[in-house]
């Protein structure tokens, strides 16, 4: 078995005397592991980082082994994204949610949103709170829940079918409530920020931004952490702090 595909590197443990275990978001064949003999070597440690675009060949004898790698590096952003630590704290939550995904099922859709996030994490400067970047991680988020067999039901009202002003979610069913049925109760549902809904990215205030992470923190706790005995990685929460939110 064997197979030649790009992806990016989120995640390498070490193997031996010399060699790492690198876990890659692949486009074609999703997340995927595999022995790279050297990896520790002075040429190769700049390529595994984190963040990084690869081209992958992956070989073994039976599809359901870890089988080997070899690595080309396509896009080293590593070093720029170092330079920001607020674009490091996103690329290491970006990493944390991807190794959530199932082992070796194809990602094409998120596999391009990591990529267009790490993008813009290595290219932004060091102060980008004002950039759109927030907002799409917030909405990758909520695409990973859907992926992962949790998404939110944001078409309609729950209460009254309506597809206009909706304006929060139930904490218990993950269902879109509009603005005038939902103000009632607003004090225990969860705020929907715009920019979620949007189909393209539009501008997101802080308040925005804050809303938007609650509700997708609130989903993937409940879900997806906890089922797993997980917490919240650290990253999430210093990302967070890093765009000055509250913890969500």
């Amino acid at each position: 078995m064997e197979w030649v595909d790009d992806g990016v590197v989120i995640g390498l443990r070490l193997h031996g005397e010399t060699g790492v275990v690198v876990e890659l978001l692949t486009r074609r064949h999703g997340r995927h592991s595999g022995f790279v003999h050297g990896g520790r070597s002075r040429r190769q440690r700049p390529v595994l980082q984190p963040g990084n675009d690869v081209r992958a060949s992956w070989k073994a004898r039976q599809e359901d082994q870890l089988g080997t790698l070899v690595v080309e590096g396509l896009e080293l952003r590593a070093a720029r994204i170092m330079e920001s630590a607020l674009a490091l704290h996103g690329t290491n939550l970006i990493c944390a949610l991807a190794r959530l995904l199932p082992e070796r099922e194809p990602q094409p859709v998120l596999h391009a949103v990591v990529t267009a996030l790490l993008d813009s994490f290595a290219e932004r400067d060091a102060s980008g709170e004002r950039d759109s970047t927030p907002a799409a991680l917030a909405r990758f988020e909520l695409a990973l829940l859907g992926e992962l067999g949790f998404g939110l039901d944001l078409a309609r009202c729950a209460l009254t079918g309506t597809a206009e002003d909706l304006a929060f979610v139930s904490p218990k069913t993950g269902r879109a409530v509009s603005r005038v049925a939902g103000m009632p109760y607003r004090d225990r549902i969860l705020p929907l920020p715009g920019f979620m809904l949007a189909e393209a990215l539009i501008p997101a205030t802080p308040a925005d931004l804050a809303a938007g992470f609650r509700l997708t923190g609130h989903f993937l706790t409940r879900n997806v952490f906890a089922p797993r005995g997980l917490v919240v990685p650290d990253c999430r929460r210093a990302y967070l702090r890093a765009l000055q939110l509250p913890p969500a």
